[in-house]
């Protein structure tokens, strides 16, 4: 599946996750409510990181809520099912690119674009695990968040 930089055939990108959270939700009896899967759907839009308030004018304008905690609510939802990742450094939310796959992810932003790429990651065992282990360091968590240009965005910038 995409990271969300390179050129890719965005289409079944979307299908490709709606149906893994469709086929999670069938496996394990929850439901994937309409506010939960359009949020779900604008987050895979453009694979960008979306605040709540990104996201709320869209579902009001569509009739599936007008008040924070419904977006907040699908949000938490996603996340705890493993179909979104919260951006910290954003404090927003982003599809994620690997849905039912254990990982650690980090996120590439585009300062310019702010599109999202996440990356698969191994902080606890990688680099930053050995250095906490040498300092007799335990990892509960490890969010990792890297800020920079995309390759779109350099390539407007050298023509």
């Amino acid at each position: 599946m995409s990271t969300g930089f390179e050129k890719h055939d965005h289409g079944t990108c979307v299908a490709t996750s709606i149906k893994a959270a469709e086929d999670h939700c069938a496996a394990h009896k929850l439901q994937l409510t309409p506010v939960r899967r359009r949020v779900l759907e604008l987050l895979l839009e453009g694979h960008k990181a979306l605040g709540a308030y990104d996201i709320l004018p869209t579902l009001a304008a569509e009739g599936l809520g007008s008040q924070p905690p419904v977006v907040y609510r699908a949000l938490d939802f996603l996340q705890s099912n493993g179909f979104a990742h919260k951006v910290e450094k954003l404090n927003a939310w982003t599809a994620c690119m690997h849905p039912g796959e254990d990982h650690n992810p980090a996120f590439m932003i585009c300062s310019d674009c702010d599109m999202v790429a996440e990356i698969p990651a191994s902080p606890v065992t990688g680099d930053l695990g050995r250095a906490a282990e040498k300092m007799g360091f335990s990892i509960n968590t490890a969010v990792i968040e890297v800020e920079g240009t995309c390759p779109s965005c350099q390539e407007v910038k050298t023509t």
